[in-house]
């Protein structure tokens, strides 16, 4: 959708009384489309903590939110050229989010964490569903989709894979005991009913496999076999990654 469409249709749902303002309806789009609209580049200083990093835009200092909590130390180099997105709420602390990275001699990698589920919740409203659900909970877990086709219902979660190792993805580049569980838990829910899948979207261009990090957590590389042998689907979704946009154009079995 382009800009001035978007507006357009905003406005619709701002005169159905879906939100109380335009611009209350704006934040909701552009949380909820992956179409960066004001991008621009800068090249990486460092990472004080998880959630900022100093950048330098044309020569000047600037204190950036970065969209993703991960270590992501193979990718944020200093003096990598990296991606920033222009927020569009003037009562922000940070006026840009780091979004993307240009990763010394394979290319560009976006490497926000929101990302993925926001593609894959588009992919999935092309594929025939009756009823999609984000963040569903089931049992003690929050599983990030759960779909119905007929009398069929599928939960999915999903993974973003911006490791690259000679031109293969792996997941995860940090321990991560939350993957851990939902795998045993769609695993436990395979036998239930449910159609379980998990699926890797591979926020670069170039790699079309993503491989269990054993030597990062061996423990999800154990949880991920035994939900194989449990009948979970393995996806792998290939993305086209822009400055400004990213989005799912082929899924793999893996």
């Amino acid at each position: 959708m382009c800009r001035e469409g978007a507006w357009v249709e905003l406005t619709v749902l701002v005169t159905a009384g879906l939100f109380d303002s335009k611009q209350d309806a704006w934040f909701f789009y552009l949380e909820n489309n992956m179409k960066y609209l004001k991008t621009r580049q800068a090249v990486f200083v460092s990472r004080p903590n998880r959630f900022i990093a100093n950048v330098e835009i044309d020569g000047q200092p600037e204190v950036v939110h970065v969209k993703n909590t991960g270590r992501c130390k193979e990718l944020l180099i200093p003096g990598v050229t990296v991606i920033l997105e222009e927020g569009q709420n003037p009562n922000r602390k940070t006026k840009y989010d780091l979004v993307a990275v240009y990763k010394e001699g394979f290319g560009l990698i976006n490497m926000d964490s929101q990302a993925p589920n926001k593609v894959v919740g588009e992919w999935l409203e092309t594929k025939g569903y009756d009823f999609i659900k984000p963040e569903y909970t089931i049992g003690d877990s929050r599983i990030d989709f759960y779909m119905e086709k007929g009398e069929n219902r599928y939960l999915m979660e999903i993974k973003g894979c911006t490791l690259e190792v000679d031109g293969v993805g792996y997941f995860p580049d940090a321990p991560t005991l939350r993957g851990v569980k939902h795998l045993r838990e769609l695993a436990r829910l395979s036998s239930k009913g449910y159609h379980c899948k998990v699926g890797f979207v591979i926020q670069m261009e170039g790699v079309d496999k993503v491989f269990p990090n054993e030597k990062t957590h061996p423990e999800f590389k154990e949880a991920l076999s035994e939900a194989r042998e449990q009948g979970v689907e393995v996806l792998f979704f290939l993305c086209k990654v822009k400055e400004d946009e990213l989005y799912i154009w082929k899924e793999l079995k893996g």
